[in-house]
């Protein structure tokens, strides 16, 4: 069987695996209060560039995600939304749990347009009722969004300049950070994002790491409580050290954006072998994760040999379907793929 169902299928690089190995049974102290937090802290502010940002390790997306947004909100707001983003959709209601509303808007191409949010705003507060209604208190956007796509850098510039004039914060989802950032034709660099947004954070369970991510707060300060409401959201993790050591791994000799671009690679070998097999692209992807059309025949023939992840039922006995590409996708996987993909045609 070829696995391509999502890029976290695998345990950990190599090297990440060698690192906890190596230092098992040291004695450190917890809750990321040791020198391999300390060290990993140090090596993304350089390469956010930014010396004084704040740095935290949480364990999962879904947790940081939480746990970002309950600190930024005060309790009458809400998070604004792509009707697709990843909090409005796939996070079993985490956010409302926290008695927060996500707000979603009409996305484009998977995105959140400045334009679409301003209307939304502008709309909001010329309603003389609007006291009564939840406040929207910050903007929540994914990069790359839940369909691959991609924001520029100009679509983050407007939306930083809209947050700035009605003073709420930018979150970026950065679960897929890494395969955004090394995206053949982005724009959009590592210190752009750190630049334009208030918080962000960087993934590692998807990219590399057996778990965790890296949330980083380049300017502002978060809640003075967040590592006490990390805890409430069940994303501290009392050996702190092992995120430590993930990212610090990660981030020695540019390891996360190697493996990342690796992934890019690979992802753009498998869109020709799936495109030149006839299969549609059902959205254009620059990034990992890659969406064909296959017919009913097509699944059948693919069936215990192919896994992937579906999408969307379509008609005529069709369903878009996703394939995903990851640090560690192996060449051989996308030859084996072809020769299946080869006797169905």
């Amino acid at each position: 069987m070829l696995y391509f169902n999502c890029d976290y299928m695998e345990g950990a690089h190599p090297l990440i695996l060698q690192k906890l190995t190596e230092t098992n049974l040291e004695h450190t102290y917890g809750y990321g209060n040791d020198q391999y937090c300390e060290q990993a802290k140090e090596k993304i502010r350089k390469a956010c560039n930014c010396p004084e940002a704040e740095v935290h390790f949480l364990v999962g997306g879904t947790q940081t995600n939480a746990a970002v947004i309950k600190s930024l909100l005060r309790p009458w707001e809400g998070v604004i939304s792509a009707d697709t983003g990843h909090i409005a959709v796939h996070e079993g209601g985490a956010i409302e749990t926290n008695c927060h509303k996500v707000l979603t808007l009409p996305e484009k191409n998977g995105k959140l347009e400045a334009d679409a949010v301003r209307s939304y705003l502008e709309v909001f507060y010329r309603d003389g009722s609007h006291l009564h209604m939840v406040q929207p208190g910050m903007i929540y956007i994914s990069h790359p969004t839940e369909i691959g796509s991609l924001y520029t850098k100009q679509e983050l510039t407007d939306l930083r300049a809209l947050c700035d004039e009605y003073q709420i914060p930018l979150f970026l989802d950065g679960a897929r950070l890494g395969y955004g950032l090394m995206a053949y034709d982005t724009d959009v660099t590592l210190q752009d994002i750190a630049e334009l947004t208030d918080v962000f954070y960087i993934g590692g369970t998807k990219v590399g790491a057996l778990f965790g991510e890296a949330v980083v707060v380049p300017r502002r300060k978060l809640n003075p409580g967040f590592v006490t409401l990390t805890k409430q959201q069940g994303a501290m993790l009392a050996k702190g050290r092992l995120l430590g050591i993930q990212f610090d791994t990660l981030f020695t000799d540019d390891l996360y954006f190697k493996i990342s671009r690796h992934a890019i690679d690979m992802a753009m070998q498998l869109k020709k072998i799936l495109t030149d097999a006839g299969c549609p692209l059902f959205f254009d992807s620059p990034s990992n994760q890659q969406f064909v059309v296959l017919t009913k025949e097509q699944e059948e023939a693919l069936a215990g040999k192919v896994s992937y992840e579906s999408w969307q039922e379509l008609p005529d006995n069709k369903r878009a379907v996703r394939f995903c590409a990851s640090w560690a996708t192996k060449e051989e996987d996308l030859c084996a793929l072809k020769e299946i993909l080869a006797q169905i045609s």
